[in-house]
Formats: structure tokens, C-alpha cells, sequence
């Protein structure tokens, strides 16, 4: 028998905490007071009055439900929720409730050993004074994932794993018998076989895989993308069967279709694209221009339910990671059957344009087409040509017109010319009409045979990649109209919609107060159109300073995240009323979804049903997320793996990010970042502050603000961490 509890050892917090511990930790059972008293060994008669009372205060506060006179149960009403379980490498785990509520603290003494993702059913706790509010997980649901990624250690009697995943509390231990020969240093992937319990504390797993030795570089890639659940490589039978499909395009077939194998087309993409899923045609019809978008007809050969369409849904995305792309399609389908190659008929849809000189769409129809693409252009060639005509990038003029004496110079200069032209019209309305305008640069790296990065830089979008982009936005935006802009009284037909929610008002705020500073304005109230204008505004006024890549960040927070739903709100980044995706089924599956029921609605298809498309799109949205992640995370690597033998060499830089943990700056030469950790500061205490994003100093007071020049020393490049540590240079 334990210790009997008396009066003198415990006051009112002891025994809430007693109480709190026995109903949560039975979340169903009614209690007695009799059976209360017995559990919590409460023998007298003030400890039993003091339990009465504090009980009474828990029923007020929603957190008991009082059953009778003399009994009691957790309120699960209340303070029972399900939810999904969000863990942090900095130990602050929280609960997002599946209702959408606020996200509420789970401190790692109750999280059960829950992982990031994991459905998870909560108790909330009993709110203390000056506490936040928190929640205990009581049961978890369902595993997000039952695979880890990491390194392994093999000793003489044990093995295991250590997660790649900086938020893992524990290593997962391996039966020596279900290595699958793996050695210390392999990257490896296992399987869960055994989740920790009452009786086991310890996660035991299985290797399924095994990558290769840690810092080679494609068992570090795969290592990224298998931490992300996500496929590094194809299922035989999926190959197999885009072996079996025939690329044949029939005599019958081309009559079913608009023919524009003579009209001139093109594809323009980046100079190691492989994937050429849209082509632009453009033709003079009397005083108008036909400009043609076609886009590979993915869904005429991928047909909807088969084994390469289900592993496609899976994917819902390729990947772009530093050094390769893992494409959605196998790679028969995605980089020759499907790709709009030069000098091959090729299958497309299409969005057919008649404009006028002023860019106006005079009329428009979609159709099924044959195509024959007469050059693949690199984005630098038609940047060239533009240039060598006299284009000055970012001014937004096109080229002068063309003279007997100086004609166009360059392969189909003209035809270029004339798309550029249109392009910058549409794009000078589309600013007009309220589009944000955030032209944020890449960071990107050149890579030799082995994957190392030899050189890292931004990618700025030019006139060539505008140029292409505005006509992309028009079909998508177009397509997206003729199925949602219907006529009063009558239903819109179901459809996948890209859109895009008005920003956070707070963060909005957060904006104002920061650009102020720097003496700067910007609305955050009025009218939608009035907040865009102002935010453009704002990025052509910051353009050139050293602020300018402080203040588009925190703008960027400002702003919701794109998504696709069937339930269209509009695009508020675009200013669009309706857009969809289109223009990519070769790399993305909610293009195919819109290609396959504008089909069935041309041949006259009732709507399709919405609650299944709303599910296909989470899906989508959800892989889309997930593999922007593992592209960050080949980014961030390379970025260390650049780094690492360039330790001790300093660099002007200025400050990126700020937390309360360290400083995040970038390197002016080459854009890499690392972090300043706090305790690398100097002398003194410093305090974040989150609202105005700065640091500064409690007894000298030093500031640093987001934006900042700063010289930096590169101190330490952990290559598996992918971590880059900064220092302070002495100067």
C-alpha cells in the first residue's frame, strides 16, 4: 500500500492536479466521491471537503460534468477533441483540432510519443493561472506514417536507428535479425513493427531498405524524398505498362481533331526540361491573331482508373529536387509520348485565341488538336532573341516594330516578337485589374556529374519566362470561366479551382507596423482592389533598397496559401474570379482532372460529383505541400554540402529570418543561409521581438533587424543536419 495522503502535505494545487491526472486518464468512467476518496487515498475530512470544492470549480469551468450530488465525469463534450499531432524539433508540439479551431501547446510529457501528422485524440487540461492553455494526448487514432528515415548503428548487440527527422525523440531499435544487411553509416529506411505502449517504451523497427552510406548522393536524395513518404522509384508494373501503350497516332484520330500541324508552334522551357507539356502557335487571320495554347493531351492516353492513372493520383505531383526530377508519369509517358517534342505529331487540347492588336480576346474556343512543334526554345535563347531586337528586360515595352533596313534578327523572331507583345499587354492589364505582383527570386545550383553544387545562384523570371507564363494564365483563367461564370439561377458543373484566400488580417497589420519603420505605407483595410494596389505599390517602392527582401517576406506571411477546391472563393494573388490548373497534366494531376471533365462536358456530361472531387483535391493540395518540403530540404542540403569547405571565410550578408534562438542570414555573394546562434551574440541577453522582427539587447541594447547588412564567418557546415552556422566576423 502506498502512503496514506494527509492534510498537511497537500493544498488545493496538489489535489486539482490529483483530480485532473484521475479523470482525464479515464476519460469515460463516472466517479463516486467515495470512489474518488479511495483512488486518490484522501482519508480526512478537510482533504475530502478541499476535493469537494475543487471539483465544484472544475464543473464551473466546463472541465467536469457533475452526474449527481456526489459524482463526477470529465466533461468530454468539452475537453475531449480530435485532431491531428504537430511535433517540434524545439519541443513545442501542438494540436490542431479537425474542426479548425486554434492550435493548443502539448508539452512532450504528454504527447504519448505521438509523431508529426498523427491523428491524435486529446483531453484539454485544466486551465492554470497565468498558464496557456494545453492538452494531454489520450489515445492516438491513426499513424500518419509507419515508415522512418535515418542512419544506422550497428554494435555488437544491438542496432539502430537514428532519425533523419530532427523531431524523432527517440532512436528506433532493430532487431539485429531484421537488418537486411545494413552497416553503420547506411541510410536506411524501416518500418515500424512496434509502436511504444504501457509495457514498451522503445519503438522497434524493420529495415525495408537499404539507400547507401550516408553522404553519397543519391542515397541523400532518396533519403529526402523517403522521409516525405514519397516514391524514389517507379513500381515495375507501372513501367510495364506505359511500355505497353501504343504512341501511334492514327489517320482516324487526327480527323477527329483541329489540325495545326503547318500553323508555326513552339515550346519555350528551361534549357533541362525534358517535360514539354505546353506549345504556343501563333498565325495572322486577316486583321486578327490566332494564338494557340497547346497543352499534351496526357488524358487521351492515361485513362482514368488504370495503373498508371491510380500511381499518378498517389504522386499527384513530380518532384523537382536539386539534381532530378521524380515525375508524376513514367518516364515513356512524361518525356516522349505526352512531351511536345520538335518536328513530332503530337496529341494536345487546346485554347484557341483570336486578338486583336490590343491583346483583346475577340473570340475563343477549347479543342482536341494535332500538333507538329517547329522549335524547342531554352528561355535564354528567346531572351536573346528579344534582346538582340531590342527588348530591355523588366521595362515592360516590347521590341520596336521591324524596318527594311533593320529586320528582326533570330530564328522566328517575329512570331516571338508578336507573342512577347501580347504578353506584356495581358500582363500590364492583369496589374491593372488588382494581380499582386511578387516576382521572388530562386535559388538554384549547378551540379556536376557526382551532384555536387558547383555554383549556387538566383534564377530571375525574365520577359521569356513572362512571356510564357501570361499565356498559360489566360487559358487557365479562361477555361476556369467558361465552367463556373454561368447564368443567374443556373448551377456551375463541378470543377477543380486553384484558388487562393484573401490574406490574414493580423499578419496584414504585422505588415503595416513593420514597413513603417523603414517609412513606408501600406493599407490594410478598404477594398480588395485598394490593399493590392497598395501592396504593389509598396514592392516597386522597397525595389533596390536593402529592405527589399525584408519586406517581401513578411508580405509573403501576410499571404494565404493556394489550394485547389471544387468550392471556388477566387484567386486573390491573380485577381481572378475563376482559374484552375490546365496547362501541366504531364506533372500535375489536377490538370488531368480538369482535362478529363471539360471532355465529358463538351460531349454533353451531367456534372460530376463534388464531394469525390473536393477529396481528390486535399489530396492534391496535401502532395503538393509535402513535396515543396522535400524540395526545400535538396535545397537546403546543397546549400550546406556548397558550403562546407568555405569554413572560416567571410561574407557580407544581411539578415533573412529572426527567432528566438538565432539570427538567419543570407550571403549576398551567393544567397546561401545560415543561422547566428543567440549564444554566439556576445555578452549580453537578448529578446525576440516576434511583432516588430527584431533582437535586441538588454543591457547594451544592440539591435538586429530583419533586413540588416551584417559580415558573417562561416563556423560550422553540418552536411546531415543540413544546418549552416554562422558567426559574427570580427570586423
Amino acid at each position: 500500500m502506498g502512503k496514506k495522503n494527509s492534510g498537511k502535505r497537500l493544498g488545493k494545487k496538489q489535489v486539482s492536479e490529483l483530480l485532473e491526472n484521475l479523470f482525464q486518464h479515464n476519460p469515460n468512467e463516472t466517479f463516486s466521491f467515495k470512489q474518488i476518496f479511495k483512488a486518490l487515498k484522501l482519508d480526512t475530512h478537510p482533504l475530502k471537503m478541499l476535493a469537494i470544492d475543487v471539483m465544484e470549480e472544475m464543473a464551473w469551468d466546463d472541465f467536469l460534468l457533475k452526474v449527481s450530488d456526489s459524482s463526477y465525469r470529465l466533461n468530454t463534450k468539452t475537453q475531449l477533441q480530435e485532431g491531428t499531432f504537430r511535433r517540434k524539433a524545439n519541443g513545442r508540439n501542438s494540436f490542431l483540432p479537425a474542426d479548425g479551431g486554434t492550435p493548443v501547446f502539448v508539452a512532450e510529457r504528454n504527447s504519448m510519443s505521438a509523431m508529426d501528422g498523427d491523428k491524435v485524440k486529446v483531453s484539454y487540461m485544466a486551465r492554470r493561472d497565468k498558464h496557456i492553455k494545453e492538452a494531454m494526448v489520450i489515445e492516438i487514432v491513426s499513424r500518419a506514417h509507419d515508415q522512418i528515415v535515418g542512419k544506422l548503428r550497428v554494435e555488437k548487440d544491438f542496432a539502430m536507428l537514428i532519425p533523419q527527422d530532427q523531431t524523432f525523440v527517440h532512436d528506433i531499435i532493430i532487431p539485429k535479425r531484421k537488418l537486411k544487411g545494413g552497416k553503420t553509416d547506411d541510410k536506411a529506411v524501416v518500418k515500424v513493427i512496434q509502436w511504444p505502449d504501457a509495457d514498451h517504451k522503445n519503438i522497434i523497427g524493420s529495415v525495408v531498405d537499404i539507400l547507401g552510406q550516408t553522404g553519397d548522393n543519391n542515397a541523400e536524395m532518396h533519403a529526402i524524398l523517403a522521409q516525405y513518404n514519397l516514391p524514389y522509384k517507379y513500381p515495375k508494373n507501372v513501367e510495364e505498362a506505359a511500355e505497353k501503350i501504343d504512341a501511334a497516332i492514327t489517320q482516324e484520330e487526327i480527323s477527329r481533331r483541329e489540325d495545326f500541324r503547318d500553323v508555326f508552334t513552339c515550346t519555350i522551357d528551361p534549357k533541362d526540361a525534358k517535360d514539354f507539356d505546353d506549345a504556343l502557335s501563333i498565325r495572322q487571320i486577316d486583321n486578327l491573331w490566332e494564338v494557340g495554347v497547346h497543352i499534351a493531351d496526357v488524358s487521351h492516353y492515361v485513362r482514368e482508373g488504370s495503373t498508371i492513372d491510380k500511381e499518378a493520383y498517389s504522386r499527384a505531383t513530380s518532384v523537382y529536387l536539386v539534381d532530378r526530377t521524380i515525375p508524376m508519369l513514367p518516364e515513356r509517358l512524361c518525356n516522349f509520348i505526352c512531351s511536345l517534342r520538335p518536328d513530332e505529331e503530337k496529341l494536345c487540347y487546346s485554347v484557341i485565341f483570336l486578338l486583336d492588336a490590343d491583346a483583346n480576346i475577340k473570340k475563343w474556343h477549347l479543342a482536341h488538336t494535332v500538333i507538329r512543334s517547329d522549335r524547342r526554345y531554352a528561355y535564354e535563347e528567346v531572351q536573346q532573341i528579344l534582346e538582340d531586337n531590342g527588348v530591355k528586360d523588366g521595362t515592360g515595352e516590347p521590341a520596336p516594330p521591324a524596318t527594311k533596313n533593320h529586320p528582326y534578327k533570330g530564328e522566328y523572331a517575329a512570331e516571338l516578337i508578336q507573342l512577347d507583345a501580347f504578353a506584356k499587354k495581358l500582363r500590364a492589364a492583369r496589374f491593372k485589374n488588382g494581380s499582386v505582383k511578387f516576382d521572388r527570386e530562386e535559388l538554384h545550383f549547378d551540379v556536376d556529374e557526382q551532384g555536387k553544387p558547383v555554383t549556387a545562384y538566383f534564377k530571375v523570371s525574365k520577359d521569356a519566362n513572362k512571356l510564357i507564363e501570361e499565356f498559360m494564365l489566360l487559358a487557365n483563367k479562361t477555361v476556369a470561366e467558361s465552367i463556373g461564370r454561368v447564368k443567374k439561377g443556373a448551377k456551375a458543373k463541378t470543377l477543380p479551382y486553384r484558388i487562393h484566400d484573401q490574406p490574414d488580417p493580423q499578419k496584414l497589420e504585422n505588415l503595416r507596423q513593420f514597413v513603417s519603420k523603414f517609412g513606408y505605407r501600406v493599407k490594410t483595410s478598404g477594398t480588395k482592389g485598394a490593399i493590392t494596389k497598395s501592396l504593389n505599390a509598396l514592392m516597386a517602392d522597397a525595389e533596390g533598397t536593402r529592405e527589399q527582401n525584408a519586406i517581401e517576406t513578411v508580405a509573403l506571411r501576410a499571404m494565404m496559401k493556394a489550394k485547389y477546391s471544387v468550392h471556388n472563393i477566387g484567386h486573390y494573388g491573380l485577381a481572378f474570379d475563376y482559374y484552375t490548373h490546365f496547362t501541366s497534366p504531364i506533372r500535375r494531376y489536377p490538370d488531368l482532372m480538369v482535362h478529363r471533365l471539360l471532355t465529358k462536358y463538351q460531349d454533353g456530361a451531367r456534372s460530376a460529383n463534388k464531394e469525390k472531387y473536393e477529396e481528390y483535391c486535399e489530396h492534391c493540395s496535401d502532395m503538393e505541400q509535402i513535396s515543396q518540403n522535400a524540395e526545400r530540404d535538396s535545397i537546403k542540403y546543397k546549400m550546406v554540402e556548397f558550403m562546407a569547405d568555405k569554413i572560416g571565410n567571410t561574407y557580407d550578408a544581411h539578415i533573412s529570418g529572426l527567432t528566438s534562438y538565432g539570427i538567419y542570414a543570407q550571403i549576398d555573394e551567393n544567397h546561401c543561409e545560415g543561422m547566428v546562434p543567440i549564444r554566439d551574440l556576445g555578452h549580453d541577453y537578448y529578446d525576440f521581438d516576434e511583432k516588430n522582427f527584431v533582437i535586441i539587447g538588454r543591457r547594451h541594447h544592440t539591435k538586429y533587424q530583419l533586413g540588416d547588412p551584417i559580415r558573417i564567418q562561416v563556423a560550422r557546415a553540418n552536411i546531415e543536419r543540413r544546418q549552416l552556422d554562422f558567426t559574427l566576423a570580427d570586423d
